[in-house]
Formats: C-alpha cells, structure tokens, sequence
C-alpha cells in the first residue's frame, strides 16, 4: 500500500502538519528555509512529492517556475486549491522515479521531509533521475531527519496517531529512527551514510549538511 497515496494525503496530510507542535513546526519552517536558501528568482525548480502544496507555494513566489508532483491525486486537486492560479507553476502527477521531463531542465531539484524513504520507490533511481533533469551547475536538495530530532519527531507522530491520522504506534518495535504503526505503516529515516552510500553508488558527490539540529540535507552539486 501507498501509504501517502492512499492514507495519507490531502485533507488529512494537511491536518497532520496542522497539529504539529512547536519544535516540530521550527524544523519544518528552517527546512524550507534552506531551500530557498539555494533559490534565486531565475530558478526553475522541481519538488518531488509535493503533497498538498505546503512548501511548493514557498517555492513558486520564490522562483520563476515551479513544479510540484505526487502519486495521490487527491493531494494534487488540493494543492490546486491552495495555491490558486498563478502561470509560475505546475502540478504533475507523477513518479519520483520515473520522471517524464527532458534532461538538465531544472536548476534545482528538491526532496523534502524525508520523502526519499516515505516513497517506497528504488532510492538510486531517484536520485539518478533528479541528477539527469538538473541542469550541470545545478543542485540537488534531499532532506532527512537528523538523529538529535527523534524525541520531537516520535512525539508528532504520537500526536497523529491519536488523531487517527496514522494507526496506533507499535511501541515495542520502534526505535533507532525508525516508527512502526499497527496498521502496516513504517517511517523509516536516511542517515548521512546512507546518503554518502546511495551517492556513492551512482557516482555523485554530496554533503552533508545538519539543519537546525533538525534535518539532515544531502546536497548534490550537478556536473
């Protein structure tokens, strides 16, 4: 099951960032932060499961164009209702892995809220795909969960659980970056090293870089 496809997605992914508390909402406003950080107004940017459009519309006023893709189409008709009309972006739906656009179209390809391991799809494909549809000189942003994060990360999901928006958290076998709910749903999370492995396999480099004591950005620099 798609979890983010079928579950979790539009209303009810809204809602979960709704009910964020406040250490969990810093961490989510320093990571767009980031972004934008590596945004000018020329940028053509691509974000990969933007879900109802929470970050996409950060994105768009702050570039040239912009364009947002998922798998949950309910999440898309959402998104356009967030963000209204405006000619500066798109929303696709779309593969994360398997992406329809041409090569080297994109300046900056971005992939937030640890959404490499949310997707369930073939890691190395991702990123082979992101790298061939960002321009050389461009860049490559993908984000995870720092390990100082944990407390505040499991605490949110706590709070989603007991909203129904996920099922019920298996205490016993969650730990160690990783959150095991009872209806089959596992949020797993990328460290640095399986960032520098997945790179490293595909023949990129990255860095690291430590957000906030929050999330974990593995930055590429496209040749």
């Amino acid at each position: 099951m798609d979890y983010y496809r079928e579950t979790l997605s539009a209303g009810r992914l809204r809602r979960a960032y709704g009910i964020a508390p406040p250490r969990v909402r810093r961490y989510l406003e320093e990571e767009v932060r980031h972004v934008l950080g590596h945004l000018s107004p020329a940028s053509r940017v691509l974000e990969l499961g933007c879900g109802y459009g929470r970050v996409l519309a950060r994105i768009a006023a702050w570039s040239r164009f912009a364009v947002g893709i998922d798998t949950s189409m309910g999440s898309l008709v959402l998104a356009r209702r967030e963000l209204g009309q405006s000619a500066n972006y798109r929303l696709l739906a779309m593969d994360a892995a398997q992406l329809g656009f041409a090569d080297g179209v994109f300046d900056c390809v971005v992939c937030v809220q640890n959404g490499i391991s949310a997707f369930r799809v073939d890691e190395r494909r991702l990123i082979g795909e992101a790298v061939r549809v960002t321009r050389p000189g461009g860049t490559i942003l993908l984000s995870s969960y720092a390990e100082a994060f944990w407390d505040h990360r499991l605490a949110w999901f706590r709070i989603q659980a007991d909203e129904g928006l996920i099922g019920e958290i298996d205490e016993e076998r969650t730990g160690r970056g990783q959150i095991v709910c009872r209806d089959g749903f596992t949020a797993t999370t990328f460290g640095p090293e399986r960032f520098r492995e997945l790179t490293a396999s595909i023949g990129v480099d990255a860095r690291m870089i430590e957000v906030d004591g929050s999330s974990i950005f593995c930055e590429i620099a496209v040749v």
